[in-house]
């Protein structure tokens, strides 16, 4: 029995150690070795340990105002050496737990290549002193479906912005996935358009980004303020303007296009520059830490539940398609029954307002919509896409010719709310840019603007001014006149062609 016992045993093990080998034979050549050890953060795991757990008691002695009853979406956070900008990352700590989320998108700006739009490792892992950090599986499947991302293996051997951060995530977050994009040049929508998707509870999103480059310190805790409000203002527009703003600018706008998208509010953690840490005030670097918050997914389906891109998508096909049933044209079987089907989704069934935009090489076709949640998802939008293409009366009806051009958008709509404001510059400041669409009635007359009109119209007195003529009232009536206002958000969702 006791050689039975122990043949059995020796097979055991066999099995472990070849199955430790295999494991570490799937991953030989497959890993992103860590290139800033040593340089940017000690090499060593206990002296790197040492310092993270350092720079965070530091942070800890920092008091934060952080929303109630919100949910952490995504953080902006400095990637130098943790020398200098280590304590304004270890504030991540205010906000991060274990096992909080269970994958991280990771946005850095790329400084050693030149290229454009975003390169993802096609490594299995990140390694760094602490450990290993696994690939999502989504990051394989953005590669593959996007021409906007693919592997650059000289960025994975020689980009810092990405790895530096790291360590910070594995010590407060510990086991988590990442998804690595490390952004050239490019349209920061169109990146965020591919990475909305993924946005979910269990997601983090992280921008890796320093400030102000090289300034007397000064000028520097100046710009670094401007460039900070601007953010907290949600301003990507003035963030655009002037140069030395970010490195990581690119990234720093998809997270606030992600933010207009989805209501997120940032909170400003901790601020800083190298003359402040490791001294030198002649030419110094800005660090930010920026949380950004957002409702919970108990909110949501208290509120009113988010739709799934997927669902959207098909929202604006069963718009085309009422539409061209108008027109007369042939819609495949095919295509008629998925949308069919889809459309039955429960979600679709909620009583909510709808908005459906036509567009023709970008300018406006055709925008008509409901404010009141008074018919299902799906009823609004084929109503809304009929009205929108032939009842619009500032423009003829769409034709057979133009329908391959047009462009079509569906907006979803929260059920609007009253906003109670003392005075002009009040309602200023209470005016989300990006995120609130406006309703604004005087006796008879209204009007409301889409949250995506702050596009074009970005300064809110702007947006107030034109809002206002188009109800038929001044454009300074917002000014002079107290007028009845209420506040609207959507999700909406633009065709892929």
């Amino acid at each position: 029995m006791k050689q039975l016992f122990n043949y059995v045993l020796s097979i055991l093990l066999a099995v472990c150690i070849i199955s430790i080998l295999t494991y570490k034979s799937a991953y030989a050549g497959n890993i992103r070795k860590a290139v800033a050890a040593g340089r940017f953060y000690p090499a060593s795991r206990s002296e790197l340990e040492q310092m993270i757990d350092s720079l965070t008691f530091q942070a800890k002695q920092t008091s934060i105002q952080i929303p109630p009853d919100k949910q952490l979406k995504a953080l902006i956070l400095p990637h130098a050496g943790y020398v200098c900008s280590g304590l304004t990352a270890a504030h991540a700590s205010l906000v991060l737990r274990e096992n909080l989320f269970d994958r991280v998108v990771l946005i850095g700006p790329d400084h050693k290549i030149g290229f454009n739009n975003g390169a993802i490792s096609d490594a299995d892992a990140y390694e760094t002193p602490l450990g290993l950090v696994r690939l999502n599986d989504e990051a394989a499947k953005l590669r593959a479906n996007s021409d906007l991302f693919q592997s650059i293996p000289a960025s994975d051997r020689l980009e810092h912005s990405l790895e530096v951060v790291l360590p910070f995530l594995q010590r407060y977050l510990n086991e988590f996935e990442v998804i690595p994009v490390v952004m050239g040049r490019g349209n920061a929508n169109q990146i965020e358009r591919e990475l909305n998707p993924l946005i979910d509870q269990n997601t983090l999103i992280v921008v890796s980004s320093d400030l102000s480059h090289y300034l007397p310190y000064s000028q520097s805790v100046d710009k670094d303020k401007e460039t900070i409000n601007m953010i907290l203002n949600m301003e990507s527009d003035k963030l655009l303007k002037n140069s030395n703003r970010a490195c990581g600018i690119i990234p720093i706008l998809i997270v606030l296009e992600m933010a207009g998208k989805h209501g997120w509010k940032p909170v400003l953690l901790h601020y800083s520059n190298s003359g402040d840490t490791v001294g030198g005030r002649s030419q110094v670097v800005g660090y930010a830490a920026i949380a950004f918050y957002g409702d919970s997914s108990m909110q949501k389906k208290h509120n009113q539940q988010q739709i799934d891109p997927q669902l959207g998508q098909v929202l604006v096909k069963l718009a085309r398609q009422t539409i061209m049933q108008r027109l007369g044209l042939k819609i495949s079987d095919k295509e008629s029954d998925l949308v069919a089907t889809t459309v039955k989704d429960e979600v679709l069934k909620a009583r909510r307002g709808t908005f459906v935009t036509l567009k023709i090489a970008g300018n406006l076709r055709g925008c008509i919509g409901s404010l009141a949640a008074e018919e299902s998802i799906v009823d609004g939008v084929k109503c809304n896409a009929v009205s929108a293409a032939f009842h619009d009366p500032r423009f003829s009806p769409v034709t057979v010719e133009e329908i391959e051009d047009v462009d079509i958008e569906i907006s979803i709509l929260t059920n609007p709310q009253p906003l109670e404001y003392i005075d002009s510059v009040d309602l200023i400041s209470k005016l989300r840019v990006k995120v609130d669409g406006v309703i604004l009635r005087k006796g008879r007359a209204g009007a409301t603007f889409l949250p995506q009109v702050w596009e074009q119209l970005p300064q809110p007195e702007n947006f107030l001014s034109h809002l206002c003529v188009k109800a038929g009232l001044s454009a300074n009536a917002w000014e002079n006149t107290k007028l009845e206002i209420s506040i609207y958000q959507v999700q909406y969702f633009e065709e892929k062609k």
